[in-house]
């Protein structure tokens, strides 16, 4: 019987990165890790992620492309209402959270 699958979205930090090791090794799950590319990222940090995802041990590692879709959607409409968090915080950081989640999911 082969191990049980989990799909993490992965951004290549410390607490993604230890969640990889964790589910792969203390639970014994096959990780298949997902990087959602919202806009912040270059291409050689994208490049650098997959690198970084494979050397943990993940068993497939995929990157979503949604920048256009994340501004079409959420962005445009935040920034055009210039929408803040206590009146100071830009919103489109927990925005993008669930965006990416979503991402994910579909």
């Amino acid at each position: 019987m082969s191990n049980p699958t989990v799909v993490l979205a992965f951004s290549g930090g410390l607490d993604t990165s230890y969640c990889v090791k964790y589910l792969a090794e203390d639970k014994g799950y096959e990780v298949h890790s997902v990087l959602v590319d919202t806009g912040g990222f270059t291409p050689s940090e994208i490049t650098q992620i997959e690198k970084t995802a494979y050397e943990l041990g993940v068993k497939q590692h995929v990157t979503l492309d949604v920048v256009n879709d994340y501004y079409d959607h959420c962005l445009k409409y935040l920034v055009f209402g210039n929408v803040l968090k206590n009146n100071t915080y830009p919103l489109s950081v927990s925005a993008e959270r669930v965006f990416q989640a979503l991402a994910v999911a579909e």
